[in-house]
């Protein structure tokens, strides 16, 4: 049997082929079956450039359709996908392709001779370009070759997908998705959100994280539905295009934003039977002020590139606000103090998960694996959490200081790290602080050497080509030593207090 997750989505397709798969806020409709023949190129022009099973492809584009063919071809070829973020830098750049080592990477042509030099220091023999209207040298490769291809033979073990994920430490971490982990989840998915296949999914999420590549899309594909596709967070467009859809998923801003315009509201959604949030806790006023607005509770969830989806508020049943409901079919969740006993209902501790959700381990790091595994098998997410007498989930904290803004995570010591190496700066804290839009809004405390002078606009162009927009502060503050407790270690939790500047 070939467990390659691609046969599975094939296998799910409606028989009738011709049935839409995505529509375009243009207008453009690409059926099941032209994905089939679109992925069937993909597959055919990856081994004409002399890719092998289990290879990486690193790509780092704009949303488009070609794009979502790119990752679906690969999984057909039996290679492993590397989606990257368009905001990173070439800076940050550089420890990927340098660390997954991926036999072709695919960027935006604007991009290409930036990144030439760099994949000739790094190995990476093939470089071929991609634009957000699907046209560049993949795309000519990729049109050229033929639409028969059989599908890769893989094993549910084996790798599909490459995410990475910044740890404490600065250094990023590849995180190994398997195809069992990537189909199991999405089985359970469709289940538990009722997915059938008059579905049309309100596609607006980016297409290079969890949430929008495999979440909404698997969704999709699994149950044989439709999408409506959206380069982004367009509120005017989600308002017109509503209508017609039937289920929206989104980060928590895109539904504040949807409530910002004073005009949307119940008659945007006749035909809408479900909202669902995720990559950011949703906060309880925007659920209870969407009800009153709108007259749907927003299904809030919570997962992680480690794990894909672990727990969701129920489709049937109590949605309750500040919970993100119960364990999948088939995930465990327990709490646990610090010495990994389990803790009684009602009690905080560390949220840890087991199932086959769980990724494989940590690309080349198994001391780094080993330590995020208990003996026993259970992955330790990091978060802190809570399970109540009705079995809800909470999640009321993160261990490893993480910040969300716009459903992006953000690890301070990576942004840290650059602030440091500024000639006189002695230390900085990077911490999140709420913000009504973006949930979180990075912001950095720096202390400065004695006598030197540093300017806000000093660190802000220092980071300007080093990290993502979305990684930079929002606000920099000048302190004059950073709070600490008796063991010596920054009290973040104290400044995130001692925030008292809204942001509007």
């Amino acid at each position: 049997m070939n467990e390659n997750f691609f046969a599975i989505i094939e296998a799910r397709a409606p028989t009738d082929r011709d049935q839409i798969l995505l529509r375009t806020a243009e207008g453009v409709t690409h059926s099941y079956q032209d994905m089939l023949d679109s992925t069937a190129r993909v597959a055919n022009a990856l081994a004409d450039l002399g890719l092998n099973v289990g290879d990486r492809v690193s790509a780092q584009l704009e949303k488009s359709v070609e794009g979502l063919w790119l990752y679906l071809g690969v999984l057909r070829a039996g290679l492993v996908f590397h989606p990257l973020n368009p905001a990173y830098a070439l800076d940050e750049m550089r420890y990927f392709l340098e660390n997954a080592a991926p036999a072709l990477f695919v960027c935006d042509p604007s991009r290409a001779d930036d990144y030439a030099p760099l994949c000739r220091e790094l190995g990476v023999e093939k470089l071929l370009t991609l634009d957000a209207n699907g046209r560049g040298t993949w795309f000519d490769t990729a049109a050229a070759a033929s639409s028969q291809c059989a599908i890769a033979p893989r094993a549910a073990d084996d790798l599909a997908a490459l995410l990475y994920s910044s740890g404490t430490t600065g250094r990023p971490k590849g995180i190994m998705l398997t195809h069992r982990n990537l189909a199991s989840n999405a089985g359970v998915l469709v289940d538990t959100w009722g997915f059938k296949t008059d579905d049309v999914l309100l596609h607006a999420l980016p297409i290079y994280h969890v949430h929008g590549l495999f979440v909404a899309i698997h969704c999709v594909l699994m149950s044989g539905s439709s999408m409506l596709w959206l380069d982004g967070l367009d509120v005017a467009l989600i308002r017109r295009l509503l209508p017609e859809a039937s289920v929206m998923m989104g980060v928590p801003t895109y539904y504040t934003r949807l409530l910002s315009d004073p005009d949307f509201g119940a008659s945007d959604c006749p035909s809408m039977r479900l909202f669902i949030s995720g990559s950011a806790p949703l906060l309880k006023e925007t659920f209870i002020e969407f009800r009153d607005r709108v007259g749907h509770d927003i299904l809030e969830r919570y997962g992680m590139s480690e794990t894909g989806m672990n727990t969701s508020n129920p489709l049937d049943g109590e949605r309750k606000p500040g919970t993100v409901g119960f364990p999948l079919r088939g995930t465990e969740v327990r709490i646990t103090d610090s010495q990994g006993a389990a803790l009684p209902v009602g009690e905080i501790g560390e949220l840890q998960v087991r199932g086959d959700n769980v990724f494989k381990g940590y690309w080349g790091m198994p001391e780094k694996t080993a330590a995020d595994f208990t003996d026993d098998g259970w992955f330790i997410t990091g978060d802190q959490g809570m399970i109540d007498g009705e079995g809800y989930v909470s999640i009321v904290g993160r261990s490893k200081d993480m910040v969300i803004t716009g459903g992006l995570n953000v690890y301070p010591k990576e942004v840290e790290l650059l602030i440091n190496d500024i000639p006189g700066v002695l230390e900085s804290a990077v911490f999140g602080v709420p913000h009504p839009d973006f949930g979180e809004a990075v912001v950095a405390a720096v202390v400065t050497e004695a006598g030197a002078t540093v300017s806000v606009s000093q660190i802000n162009d220092t980071l300007y080509d080093k990290l993502a927009r979305f990684k930079q502060p929002k606000k920099i503050e000048f302190l004059d030593a950073l709070p600490r407790n008796a063991m010596g270690k920054v009290q973040k939790k104290q400044l995130r207090e001692e925030w008292n500047e809204p942001f509007e």
